[in-house]
C-alpha cells in the first residue's frame, strides 16, 4: 500500500521520529512508547532507533535502550512518559 513492508523487509535501518507522548481528551497523559504494540504490526523488531522531543532510544540486542535525553528534561520525566522501565546506557548524552 504505502511501501512500509518494502522498507522494513529489505534490511535497511529504520528510524522512527515521533512525539514521546500525547495529552488525552480528558487531559491525562497518553503514552506512546509501550512494552507491546497494541496495533497490527507491519514487521516485528526492525526499528533501529526511536527519536522523540525528549529522548533517543536505540535497539540494542532487541531492547530499546535510552542513549540520549533532551537538555531541558530529566531522566525522571522521560520515565514518567515512557510505558516501560528504562534501560539507560552508562554514558547518557544530552541533545
Amino acid at each position: 500500500m504505502g511501501g512500509a513492508m518494502d522498507l522494513v523487509s529489505c534490511g535497511s535501518k529504520v528510524i522512527v521520529l515521533m512525539e514521546h507522548s500525547a495529552k488525552a481528551k480528558d487531559g491525562s497523559l497518553s503514552l506512546k512508547l509501550l512494552p507491546k504494540c497494541k496495533l497490527p504490526l507491519t514487521a516485528k523488531g526492525v526499528v533501529s532507533k526511536v527519536i522523540t522531543e525528549l529522548a533517543v532510544f536505540e535497539n540494542l540486542n532487541g531492547k530499546l535502550v535510552l542513549t540520549e535525553i533532551a537538555e531541558d528534561t530529566t531522566l525522571e520525566e522521560v520515565q514518567k512518559q515512557t510505558g516501560f522501565p528504562l534501560t539507560v546506557v552508562d554514558n547518557l548524552l544530552r541533545f
